[in-house]
């Protein structure tokens, strides 16, 4: 279980309002590895063995960049996990080597015929992000391919081949207040070189990292289970660490999601972040929280809040 010294908390204040909360990103590894890298691996190649169009899409065009993506993710890998991760390259014959798994994969670069599954796919059973590749494209951003094992309750197969504003369309007031045309502009602007990273919240009924929109069904019933006696040790903080790179060759964009689990009695631990988190809840519009799936249990986590709040 991820203590909450090492939890990605993902506020600043307490008010929390929707906005593009991108920041730079200082140490520009696009994954991280933590200690539980080989349960989620794991978990993500079961997932893309059961339901492989579910957990990944692509179009054909994107094989070039998938190729750089890949490039990129074990250049990652191997720099800053040099123990866990090695490359080899001799000419266009590349040898990958993952120590904890005790693999490795000798392919020819740029050949997809060498390798078991298409490049983004294969590198993507390597680390514990989601990968989501946006090609740029005719003044927009258009959804064209990804891995996606660990969705907070959204379809990539659903999604595939939208533009940024479309992915986006059922957040609610992300139009209205003119957001999503200021966040695309941002991402259309970005530079190779100059990663950013955002992380984006919300709370789980439960500690299941699979919420994809065609599983709500098994996992969107455990709201109504939330009780003021379990939900200290039920409720998860989830939080998704999104690192945003622009890739030099294609010049599409490559988002690598890393989500992070808590529980709500570890969460509380730390009592700075408790009565911050208790106020934001508090202040929270009836909006953000239907969408963000909160409201069947809001006043059990605002009243255990409360509670630790007051010990402080």
């Amino acid at each position: 279980m991820m203590r909450v010294d090492s939890f990605p908390y993902p506020f600043k204040g307490d008010v929390y309002r929707y906005s593009n909360n991108s920041v730079p990103l200082e140490e520009p590894g696009c994954v991280e590895v933590t200690t539980s890298y080989s349960s989620e691996v794991r978990l993500k190649r079961n997932l893309l063995t059961e339901h492989p169009e579910r957990c990944f899409q692509s179009r054909s065009h994107t094989l070039k960049a998938q190729w750089e993506i890949a490039e990129m993710v074990m250049t990652h890998l191997t720099t800053y996990y040099p123990q866990q991760f090695s490359l080899e390259r001799s000419e266009g014959e590349w040898t990958f080597h993952n120590h904890i798994l005790e693999e490795h994969t000798t392919f020819t670069f740029g050949d997809e015929a060498t390798l078991s599954s298409e490049p983004l796919d294969f590198i993507g059973r390597h680390v514990q992000e989601d990968l989501i590749f946006m090609m740029q494209r005719d003044g927009d951003l258009y959804m064209d391919a990804g891995q996606l094992c660990f969705p907070a309750n959204w379809s990539l197969a659903f999604t595939i081949g939208m533009s940024f504003k479309e992915v986006h369309g059922p957040i609610p007031g992300f139009k209205e207040e003119g957001l999503d045309q200021r966040i695309l502009t941002f991402l259309m602007r970005m530079q190779a070189g100059d990663p950013w990273v955002r992380r984006n919240w919300s709370l789980m009924a439960g500690n299941r990292l699979d919420t994809s929109l065609e599983t709500f069904d098994e996992w969107g019933k455990g709201r109504r289970k939330v009780s003021k006696e379990n939900v200290g040790e039920y409720v998860h903080f989830r939080v998704e660490v999104q690192k945003l790179f622009r890739l030099p060759g294609s010049n599409g964009l490559l988002f690598t999601i890393h989500t992070h689990l808590l529980p709500l009695e570890e969460f509380a631990k730390n009592h700075e972040w408790t009565n911050e988190f208790y106020h934001i809840l508090q202040d929270l519009p009836d909006h953000i929280a239907d969408y963000k799936g909160i409201t069947l249990y809001k006043e059990e986590v605002v009243g255990y809040l409360n509670e630790k709040k007051v010990g402080m």
